[in-house]
């Protein structure tokens, strides 16, 4: 309740963060080829002045960067919905905020279990509340967004496990929703994709509870073994999700802090019998050649850091990095949407998964954003900014769920 007003006692601070931005952004690279540009620097404009704001707010002793950085997110409040009907709930003690469209329907409709993106540290059901009405509304669906708890207070598995709760209590009351039980999908994008293929993992097997009728993955990241694959190479300062502050957020959500992410970076956390063992899943060689034309380096692998795998080790964990699964699990699949994007870090694990699910006979839908970048989804309608490419990433979400 006090931030509004410390804002106003502290514009001299925020001239100071303007300043440091506006030195910092020729570091940053905005390809031409992305969609809107200069729409995208404006944004990027934005996000670096939070986040230099609250690094000063920090070192005050005012509020955590973390704290500012939820709060600025949050966005504004959204008036009632003349298409649907909105209400918190809570699934198994875990935050969910439900929408069902208000049209009468013929007969139950589909359901969507919604995980949303941030890093597993920023995010809310009030951040991608637009995403959940135009989901909803446009593909008539009962969508259901989680809360899940947030890292670093809350490390790996309490986001994972408050995803999986609220979607066992979900498929455990469908009738209450009038919804279908044979088509009910999970959905997120970014560290949502990330949960929403690791609930699906654990579900798969499960023959007490109604089976996923599909799973959809909005740049999603899954794995943390490689942070050098192509798409690491190429757009590791393209916003909005820079190589080094995706190894951060893995860190933060696996121990709280970012501890080592200079070895993690550099791939001296993970054994060579495991690397070895894992190449056949996560290798620059199940990368098609296409996304390889904008330049690959060849990097020559670091000393391995006993220490660091110490702290680490769980990132082998499929919960935590889904593209590890067993060929057993992934087999088991349902249907599949992958949605990457061309200037994204994470576009590689997404290529990687989708290779993995399709050797495993599991039908995939794969749209690729040749003009995206991380996050375009939850900016197709950013404070008074359009983009194009994001809303056209959305309707085709929307359209694979209406094939359902």
């Amino acid at each position: 309740a006090l931030l509004p007003a410390l804002l106003l006692l502290l514009l001299p601070l925020a001239a100071l963060a303007a300043a440091a931005v506006l030195f910092g952004l020729p570091s940053y690279n905005i390809p031409p080829g992305v969609n809107q540009p200069a729409k995208l620097r404006l944004v990027l404009t934005l996000l670096l002045g939070t986040a230099a704001l609250g690094r000063i707010l920090e070192k005050t002793g005012l509020c955590s960067q973390i704290t500012f950085g939820r709060y600025v997110r949050q966005g504004r409040k959204l008036g009632l919905d003349p298409k649907l009907f909105i209400q918190d709930l809570q699934f198994n003690e875990v935050p969910v905020r439900v929408y069902q469209p208000k049209a009468t329907s013929d007969g139950p409709r589909r359901g969507i279990l919604f995980f949303h993106g941030g890093g597993w540290v920023f995010g809310s059901l009030d951040t991608y509340e637009k995403v959940c009405r135009y989901l909803s509304r446009e593909s008539d669906s009962v969508v259901v967004s989680v809360q899940y708890r947030l890292a670093p207070e809350h490390k790996y598995p309490a986001a994972y496990e408050d995803c999986l709760n609220a979607s066992q209590h979900f498929l455990q009351h469908l009738q209450h929703y009038g919804v279908d039980p044979a088509r009910v999908a999970v959905c997120g994008d970014s560290a949502g994709g990330n949960l929403a293929a690791a609930v699906s993992q654990t579900l798969a097997g499960r023959s007490d509870l109604p089976r996923l009728r599909a799973q959809i993955l909005i740049y999603p990241g899954l794995q943390a073994l490689d942070f050098n694959l192509p798409s690491y190479q190429q757009n590791r300062g393209v916003p909005l999700l820079f190589r080094e502050r995706a190894a951060f957020f893995a860190l933060l959500y696996l121990n709280g802090d970012a501890l080592h992410m200079q070895e993690v970076l550099e791939g001296s956390h993970i054994p060579p019998d495991m690397r070895l063992k894992y190449r056949k899943w996560v290798s620059p060689d199940n990368i098609p050649e296409q996304f390889k034309v904008r330049g690959v380096k060849p990097l020559r692998p670091t000393d391995f850091i006993a220490e660091v795998y110490e702290t680490v080790k769980r990132f082998c964990e499929p919960n935590l990095c889904p593209l590890l699964a067993e060929d057993s699990v992934v087999h088991q699949l349902p249907e599949s949407f992958i949605l990457t994007c061309e200037y994204d870090v994470l576009r590689d694990d997404g290529l990687l998964y989708k290779k993995r699910l399709e050797d495993n006979g599991v039908r995939v839908t794969w749209y690729h954003l040749e003009d995206g970048f991380h996050g375009i989804i939850s900016l197709y309608d950013y404070c008074g900014f359009s983009f194009p490419s994001g809303k056209r990433g959305l309707d085709r979400v929307v359209n694979f769920l209406k094939s359902l």
